[in-house]
């Protein structure tokens, strides 16, 4: 005879193992500059910004539901409020963290409206705000229309020395990001949007304050595509708007966190490492490029709906930082 209890768990052995080598990874990273050759600081830069995007957009459409096609907006807009800060005589890093907060600000209006669409017309919504943003910028003066600018105040710097600090700067965002996602999604807050996205009406009911919830991951993933933006626009120092606000951004986006594992934390990290080895092997392939990602995503689709990650936790019940409760059964033999 035997007996089978429930145990509710969150943070198991394999999550807190997980934690420490994020954290040690983390740390390695830091040092990067020190030992690694220029291109793979480069390289390591992208990937951060690619991590970045796909964290905000899976916080935004995987948690809570809301899926966009618009997210360029925010993309461009972080680059954009970096310019034009560092042209008004701001020091170019402290106006990428600037640029990002002053689209946050932006973004709590727009919300105001676009939270009232569902759905489809959400996502439509979103992309009409991209394109009137890419329209407005293109009447400012510096920007002078798809001609663009630069960011001129980083050619001040050693290219060394702006190398690295582009590359410490993009670390640090997409760790302060993660850890915030990683926790806020853990809180009352990742429960209630979660309740949101499977049924609006009834998390209403039972006390969920929607709009607000809402609001507060749209804002939260305005500012952080923003300062993806900022930063993209760091490491390329040139800014022509018709690059920064093409939709391309939020199909990497979509892309990532679809062929990741939409909904889990682990997916959309698991699928920006993806899309940063498939662009930094075949991206010099112009439109065959451009194709196989498609492809790819097709493919996914078709054969591994739930992503990488989704199906790895599906056979095999891997959470390595984990956002909800794991239910696990114990035997314990009864007492003769």
């Amino acid at each position: 005879m035997s007996t089978q209890p429930f145990t509710v768990e969150r943070w198991t052995r394999q999550s807190k193992i997980a934690v420490a080598f994020v954290l040690i990874g983390q740390m390695l990273l830091a040092f990067g500059p020190f030992f690694l050759s220029a291109t793979v600081v480069d390289r390591l830069t992208a990937l951060f910004i690619y991590g970045i995007l796909a964290l905000m957009w899976n916080a935004l459409a995987g948690y809570a539901g809301l899926v966009s096609i618009g997210n360029q907006a925010f993309f461009g807009l972080g680059a954009y409020a970096a310019v034009r800060l560092a042209d008004a005589g701001v020091s170019p890093y402290p106006a990428l963290l600037l640029g990002g907060l002053l689209v946050a600000v932006v973004a709590l209006p727009v919300s105001t409206f676009m939270l009232r669409l569902r759905g489809g017309e959400f996502a439509i919504g979103m992309w009409v705000v991209a394109e009137l943003a890419h329209l407005l910028v293109n009447l400012d003066n510096l920007v002078q229309g798809e001609t663009g600018t630069s960011l001129i105040a980083l050619q001040r710097y050693d290219a060394i020395e702006r190398r690295n600090d582009t590359y410490w700067a993009a670390l640090v965002a997409v760790a302060f990001l993660g850890w915030l996602v990683f926790f806020m999604l853990r809180g009352r807050i990742g429960s209630a949007v979660q309740a949101i996205r499977d049924n609006e009406e009834a998390a209403a009911s039972i006390g969920v304050r929607v709009f607000s919830s809402k609001q507060l991951i749209f804002v939260l993933s305005a500012f952080g595509c923003a300062i993806a933006g900022a930063l993209w626009v760091a490491t390329s120092i040139t800014f022509q708007p018709k690059t920064y606000f093409s939709v391309q951004w939020t199909a990497y986006m979509i892309f990532m966190v679809l062929v990741g594992g939409i909904g889990t934390y682990e997916g959309p990290i698991l699928g920006a490492i993806l899309f940063f080895l498939i662009e930094t092997f075949f991206g010099a392939e112009g439109v065959k490029y451009l194709i196989g990602l498609g492809a790819t995503a097709m493919l996914f689709a078709l054969l591994l709906p739930r992503g990488i990650w989704g199906e790895i936790e599906a056979r095999f019940g891997v959470r390595l930082l984990p956002i909800g409760y794991q239910l696990r059964t114990s035997r314990i033999p009864d007492d003769i």
